[in-house]
């Protein structure tokens, strides 16, 4: 939504009932989250010094820098100036996101409507689809998610990780806790005359500050259409029409089988319960394939034989075989915690290779949360999704997300590369582009404290 009238949006805002993080059992009937731009900060009239205070790619926005936008692979089709909203002057204020039981959703969504329709004015309703837990093109969906450390357990300092855990620090994903550095993400702090009222907490590390960001997160939405008849009839043509042989190619292009299972190890106890560290030459799951490249699960140094002195040697770069499984980032850096929203008609795998027209677009409203944009949301998507040389390949990006637009000097990025154990690598080439961005934001998700303050700021 964007905003109205500023007074009457505040006054909305102000009285809204914003669901809890506290556990509760029966669950209720719907659940309301609010999120906000930085443009909808100053529209909503919110002291400009105050604003300063959020990370510099929050205050840009997603669109707002053409930098940016390359280096996000918002580029030819995804280009920002073809979305259908993030762009100019429909750049969202506020997003309302909600969610209710089977049956309750159209009423509530009727009444949210109706009660903030003097504040606001409504730009785009993202509307969903349940096709059973499967993205678009026919894939289990959010299976991996990294596990939050409610309870503090993890040391608030920095300290070398030498093996791979899902578990990860409360603040890289809420702003007012310590991340993985064992420090404090930069956000607004209040000296008391701003917070007259006593609305904030106060900063852990600043007692005498009031604290904006916390128990916030910074959240990511874009708007992913598919080609979903484009992807199973790609993949028909490498397999010269072999149904084995067009499944296998896919599961090795995503990381896992439809139903879930990953290719590195499909015994594995569950379907996030492994790690690639038996796999370095992407012998059983390609090194470019997506969810290796989403969530490599590394530690900050390639595995060697236990000791100080065979630690020192890997941490110093004088093992050779070390340096050659060390060319990806420490995942713990750069998780995400996300959310997708499956919208459109399902298409199936027949339907595809038939190329019937397509009845409605189809695809994902991509959401992710976290605390630090740049570090985690922005790395992942510029390095390792839109990057052509991850990992030590060549000429290759996300084989789902990839824009397949040439990279620095004219470097192809249309390429799949799938190592063999005996013999060179088998290559795809000219993989089409699946998936264009139609529309995107960066949002600011306060917590309820938070909230009120910025109503009555």
């Amino acid at each position: 939504m964007r905003v109205r009238e500023a007074q009457a949006a505040r006054a909305w805002l102000a009285g809204v009932s914003i669901t809890s993080a506290i556990e509760v059992n029966p669950l209720p009937d719907s659940a309301l989250q609010i999120a906000l731009t930085s443009e909808g900060l100053r529209a909503l009239g919110v002291s400009a010094d105050i604003i300063d205070g959020f990370s510099q790619e929050f205050l840009d926005g997603m669109a707002g820098d053409p930098s940016r936008a390359r280096r996000l692979g918002d580029e030819g089709a995804s280009d920002p100036k073809y979305w259908a909203w993030g762009n100019g002057d429909r750049v969202p204020h506020c997003a309302v996101l909600l969610y209710a039981l089977p049956g309750c959703l159209e009423a509530r969504r009727l009444a949210v409507e109706a009660q903030c329709a003097a504040g606001f004015e409504l730009l785009e309703r993202l509307g969903t689809t349940d096709m059973g837990g499967k993205e678009p093109f026919g894939f289990t969906d959010g299976i991996s998610q990294p596990q939050l450390d409610w309870d503090l357990t993890q040391p608030a300092r920095d300290r070398t990780q030498l093996e791979y855990t899902n578990l990860s620090c409360l603040g890289e994903f809420l702003l007012g806790y310590p991340n993985e550095y064992g420090l404090y993400t930069p956000r607004p702090l209040l000296d008391p005359p701003r917070d007259t009222r006593g609305l904030l907490p106060r900063a852990p590390e600043a007692p005498e500050r009031s604290d904006l960001g916390r128990n916030g997160s910074y959240l990511v939405v874009r708007q992913l259409r598919q080609d979903v008849r484009g992807f199973w009839r790609a993949l028909d043509r490498y397999a010269a029409g072999d149904a084995a042989e067009r499944e296998r190619l896919g599961a090795a292009m995503v990381g896992r089988t439809r139903p879930g299972q990953p290719i590195v190890d499909p015994s594995s106890a569950t379907l996030n319960d492994f790690t690639y560290g038996a796999d370095t030459d992407g012998v059983r799951c390609p090194l470019g394939a997506h969810i290796r490249r989403t969530n490599p699960r590394n530690a900050d140094l390639p595995a060697g034989p236990p000791g100080v002195l065979s630690r020192l040697v890997r941490l110093l770069g004088f093992d050779a075989a070390a340096r050659g499984r060390d060319l990806v980032s420490s995942t713990r850096y750069h998780r995400l915690l996300r959310r997708g929203r499956e919208y459109g008609t399902a298409v199936s795998i027949d339907q595809a290779l038939r190329g019937a027209a397509a009845e409605t677009e189809v695809g994902l409203h991509f959401m992710c949360l976290n605390a630090n944009i740049q570090r985690q949301f922005e790395f992942v998507q510029s390095a390792w999704i839109t990057g052509n040389r991850f990992d030590g390949l060549h000429d290759e990006s996300d084989p789902l997300l990839g824009n397949r637009r040439p990279g620095p000097g004219a470097t192809p990025s249309d390429g799949f590369s799938m190592p063999q154990p005996n013999g060179p690598a088998r290559r795809l080439s000219a993989v089409p582009q699946f998936v264009t961005v139609t529309g995107g934001a960066y949002f600011f998700l306060p917590g309820i404290r938070a909230l009120r303050f910025l109503a009555s700021a």
